[in-house]
């Protein structure tokens, strides 16, 4: 019986695999061709195991077992090498096999590329355009050819281990591939400081989320800055079911492409991630109209400066219509268009944000207060520190809810308050990094679920009470975290000195006597 690999086994070999470039290339450079390997190697090891299947399924009819294979939701196609003329040199697979086969050639940079551009080829409507930004045969980034070569050489070695052999018949049905993709892009995002933060929410933050939004059966979700897709996949698995469907949007042409790999890779195919700047040039469009959905859920850059302020005026979409945020910090940009993409009267939308965007004034004041004032913000909870890549500072999520009723209206004890929910002090204290414990994600979780009064925890605060606060919403001034210092007892500390200056003239007198009789005094 073939002996099931360890999660941690796949992922301790994936990151040992980066010492081929660790210490010669920046994480943000070689991050890309290690996952890009990772996903060629997957796709081999799974094409490999259903190609067996079929040869024993089929007693090694090959005419039957291609025509299976062409129906299998990815297809490794053949490669013909064509010399200047176009006469066929020579003919492959597209796969990782066939590339270590080829690992010493002087041009295997070149093979690799000319292998990811069939499969690229012959699965369009899935991964076209994902290997675009990837250069196996770059100078500037893998260096000069004797380099390159080497490098290249290495990494088809070290995914080539017997260790590594992905094939479901030996990894078994747990998503394996899909947990080390956001495994390493996770350790990628450490590696890479600041930068990784913008691609990557941590697990625990991530599946808070997921919890507190609950996404139904049925329900479009969408991430306006997606990333890797890892904060979109929780939301989605916390569904329990394959019935939903996923849009995303992200500007950079990398991580837009890790995404779509990361999408496939859980199975996700018909996921929608598109291209594109969401402020600027939105794609998740329908004509002149942005498209809307059940579920909204982002972690933006923080305070992004030059996020399109001047575009802002002129909005095609109107999405800016309560205020156009500050120049030089677009966290409302982007909560502005989050809610307008929520469907009226049931989206619902979770964003993480740095605490600046709960109490900071103009522009962005007179914007939260409109926001506060159409009974739209249902919560605000505050997360420990250094919970994220890149930044110790502490964040918050703000939760929203189109289906609230106004105020004027609100019947329910849930429509006629805001919870606020001080979760900064429940955590794991970790060395790099602190993390969300099961007990803390359930207990904020609960909070939210019950609206109710938490003593030093949680509180349900009326209009009223926020009004009075000039519609700001820094935590501290609605939950009372406050330890009262112990009483002091008076009397007793001072009978106490007392006793102490009795000893001390005890001793002062004792010394006076031994100095005494050494001639010292």
């Amino acid at each position: 019986m073939t002996k099931t690999v360890s999660q941690k086994e796949i992922n301790d070999i994936l990151w040992q695999a980066c010492d081929t470039f660790r210490g010669t290339l920046d994480p943000t450079q070689y991050k890309d061709y290690i996952l890009v390997m990772l996903f060629i190697k997957y796709m081999s090891d799974l094409w490999n195991d259903k190609r067996d299947h079929y040869l024993k399924k089929y007693k090694g009819d090959e005419q039957r077992v291609q025509r299976a294979l062409d129906r299998e939701r990815f297809v490794m196609p053949i490669v013909d090498l064509r010399d200047k003329n176009g006469t066929i040199e020579e003919t492959f697979t597209a796969s990782f096999d066939s590339l270590y086969e080829r690992r010493t050639r002087s041009n295997i940079g070149e093979l690799i590329n000319i292998a990811l551009e069939a499969i690229e080829d012959a699965n369009k409507t899935k991964l076209e355009n994902v290997f675009r930004n990837i250069d196996f045969n770059s100078e500037p980034n893998l260096g000069q050819a004797k380099d390159r070569n080497r490098r290249l050489n290495h990494l088809l070695d070290d995914f080539a281990k017997p260790q590594l052999n992905l094939r479901p018949s030996r990894i078994g049905n747990q998503d394996v591939i899909g947990n080390a993709y956001e495994y390493l892009i996770s350790r990628f995002a450490a590696d890479s400081g600041k930068k990784g933060g913008e691609f990557y929410t941590p697990g625990e933050v991530a599946t808070l989320l997921a919890k507190l939004l609950k996404a139904q059966p049925g329900n479009t979700i969408c991430d306006p800055t997606c990333g890797s897709g890892s904060l979109l996949i929780r939301v989605a698995k916390e569904i329990g079911s394959a019935n939903f469907a996923i849009f995303g949007q992200e500007s950079n042409g990398s991580t837009w492409a890790l995404c779509r790999m990361n999408m496939f890779l859980h199975e996700m195919d018909n996921a929608r991630i598109e291209w594109c700047n969401t402020i600027t040039s939105p794609h998740l469009v329908d004509g002149d109209r942005l498209l809307r959905f059940n579920v909204v859920v982002a972690n933006p850059p923080f305070s992004l400066d030059k996020w399109g302020h001047d575009y802002a005026e002129n909005d095609p979409y109107n999405r800016f219509w309560r205020g156009i945020p500050p120049k030089s910090k677009g966290d409302y940009a982007f909560i502005s268009h989050m809610i307008e993409t929520a469907l009226e009267d049931e989206g619902r939308v979770g964003v993480i944000v740095p605490h600046g965007v709960l109490f900071r004034g103009g522009a962005e004041g007179k914007i939260r207060q409109k926001l506060i004032e159409d009974n739209l913000l249902e919560a605000v909870i505050g997360l420990p520190a250094n919970l994220f890549f890149g930044t110790g500072i502490p964040a918050a999520i703000i939760v929203f809810n189109k289906a609230r009723k106004p105020w004027a209206q609100a019947n329910s004890h849930r429509d006629q308050h805001v919870l606020f929910i001080d979760a900064s002090r429940e955590f794991e204290d970790g060395k790099n990094q602190n993390r969300l414990r099961p007990q803390d994600i359930d207990k904020i979780v609960s909070s939210f679920e019950n609206c109710a009064q938490v003593e030093k925890y949680a509180y349900p605060a009326t209009l009223a009470e926020i009004n009075e606060n000039d519609f700001n919403l820094n935590i501290p001034r609605y939950v009372d975290t406050f330890e009262p210092e112990p009483e002091v007892d008076i009397p007793a500390i001072q009978k106490e000195i007392a006793l102490l200056e009795d000893e001390l003239a005890t001793v002062e007198n004792e010394l006076a006597e031994h100095l005494k009789e050494l001639g010292l005094n």
